[in-house]
């Protein structure tokens, strides 16, 4: 008897212990469940929204990171560097040295890389955002640093100069890195990936130059040069909204969506200018505009002599990519015997620009776009234009990517032929996107160009002494003001390159 009850009341308690644990272990669960949506609901809070809720008790020590960390990241890209760094030298040489050569400065002839090492310090991810997600792509921003430890020379050729060896030292790159990926149901699962540089926060890329066994003075102004033309080639192939798409994994797909393609068109009509600063020593400065909404294609207007109040009344036709980043740039300069001299520089942001709605703008004249850099605080006047935004349609926007590129083409044949000392030089006012039948059928339509020449429809044609200008494009005539006697060669206009602040800088 005593048996069969110890049996019984063992079994009985094993049960109730049993039902407690299971009692308990359901209502931490439950507790935790709680718990968790609690925490997603207060993860979903802004700052604002918490402050709000704890009032004066809110505690400091809470942060909302925008980029979340990835030091395994870090830990594996150390691991891999070698690898990577040679693979990408071969990458750099092969794609940078002929923009180099592209976006090289009046005055050099010959730009490219004589070593090339990534050397051996990593760089470093201080962290990736999801910035938005896209049925069949992820945007991804990452922020990019290095302070690396790379041999980088750079055999620069001038006319009757020989070839000069500059070493880039202690190369410093921060920036934003833009990667969207589009993806595929094959593997890799990846077929493309585009590549940009935020604009916000500003790229920099800091370095040092140093003459190997010989002068940086033996080519007058080459450590400008080199700072302009790595500045104008971020700014005009790397910066967003331009990218560099690349296919990957030899998966045939359509790629176009990726792709900057035009959005609309920006005419500028240069009203005026009011009192400039005079760059003479006798009698007063000679004004003409440079503007630019990509440095690849700069347009310029005519020159008037001896006026610190010019008046000019030239229109001028832009492509816009992206009028939500963009702005157009505006630089006066004073025409000059040799090296024409940077007057002001000013800027207008696209992105406050209504369609199809006429607006007059009045900006003031700056040293440098860069304020923090200016130590000439004087007035240098104001310059008065006239802006009206058109956005394309699909059939506009076809026509101007495809007269984008014929355009290229043309400038690279015009350099080629001596005409443009660079593809960076401006062309003048007659240079413009006409539009053409009932939509607004876009081409640039270049002609006088300082030394007689002007390209017509689409080939080269001289333009007679009379120095007038016209072009034809699709049926239509346009022709420009008449040109200015005084006017020297494109080469010596000095539009070929752009300072870290997006304005050119005087040779």
């Amino acid at each position: 008897m005593g048996l069969i009850s110890g049996i019984f009341m063992g079994v009985i308690f094993g049960i109730a212990l049993m039902a407690g644990w299971q009692h308990m272990m359901r209502h931490r669960s439950t507790k935790r469940v709680a718990k968790a949506a609690d925490m997603k609901i207060l993860g979903s809070l802004s700052r604002d929204d918490l402050k709000k809720l704890c009032g004066d008790n809110f505690p400091e020590w809470i942060s909302f990171p925008v980029y979340e960390q990835v030091k395994w990241l870090n830990k594996l890209l150390s691991k891999m560097w070698p690898f990577v760094a040679d693979a990408a030298e071969l990458v750099i040489k092969e794609s940078v040295e002929p923009l180099l050569e592209e976006y090289k400065p009046t005055g050099i002839t010959s730009l490219k890389f004589s070593k090339l090492s990534l050397g051996s310090v990593a760089p470093k991810i201080e962290g990736i955002r999801v910035q938005s997600l896209k049925k069949g792509q992820i945007t991804m921003d990452i922020d990019f640093r290095w302070g690396g430890d790379p041999s980088i020379i750079l055999a620069v050729e001038a006319a009757l100069v020989a070839s000069i060896p500059i070493q880039l030292k202690d190369l410093q790159v921060f920036t934003v890195i833009r990667v969207i990926f589009q993806l595929a149901e094959e593997i890799p699962c990846i077929s493309a990936v585009v590549v940009a540089l935020l604009a916000e926060p500003e790229p920099k890329i800091l370095y040092n130059l140093k003459a190997v066994g010989g002068s940086l003075t033996a080519i007058p102004g080459i450590s400008d040069m080199i700072d302009d033309t790595v500045n104008t080639i971020v700014t005009d192939m790397l910066k967003w909204p331009h990218r560099i798409v690349l296919q990957i994994g030899g998966i045939p797909v359509d790629i176009s969506e990726l792709e900057l393609k035009p959005q609309g068109k920006l005419t500028v009509t240069v009203v005026k200018a009011n009192n400039l600063k005079n760059m003479e020593m006798i009698g007063k400065s000679d004004p003409y505009v440079v503007a630019h909404v990509r440095p690849l294609f700069k347009l310029k207007t005519k020159t008037v002599e001896n006026n610190l109040n010019p008046v000019w009344n030239e229109e001028l036709d832009f492509i816009v990519e992206d009028k939500e980043t963009q702005s157009i740039i505006f630089e006066v300069y004073d025409k000059d015997i040799g090296q024409d001299k940077q007057l002001g520089i000013a800027k207008l942001p696209l992105i406050d620009l209504q369609g199809e709605v006429n607006k007059e703008v009045e900006l003031r004249l700056l040293a440098s776009l860069n304020t923090l850099k200016v130590k000439d605080k004087k007035d240098r006047g104001t310059l008065t234009i006239k802006v009206h935004y058109h956005e394309f349609n699909k059939e506009e926007q076809l026509q101007a990517l495809e007269e984008e590129k014929r355009i290229l083409e043309e400038r690279r044949k015009l350099k080629e032929e001596g005409v443009l000392g660079s593809t960076m030089d401006a062309l003048e006012g007659a240079a413009s996107f006409v539009g053409s039948g009932v939509g607004t059928g876009v081409g640039m339509v270049s002609s006088g160009i300082g030394t007689g020449v002007g390209i017509v429809g689409t080939g080269l044609g001289a333009v007679g002494s009379g120095l007038s200008k016209a072009g034809r494009f699709m049926g239509r005539t346009i022709t420009g003001q008449s040109s200015h006697s005084r006017r020297s060669s494109s080469s010596s206009t000095p539009v070929n390159s752009v300072q870290e602040n997006g304005g050119a800088k005087p040779l």
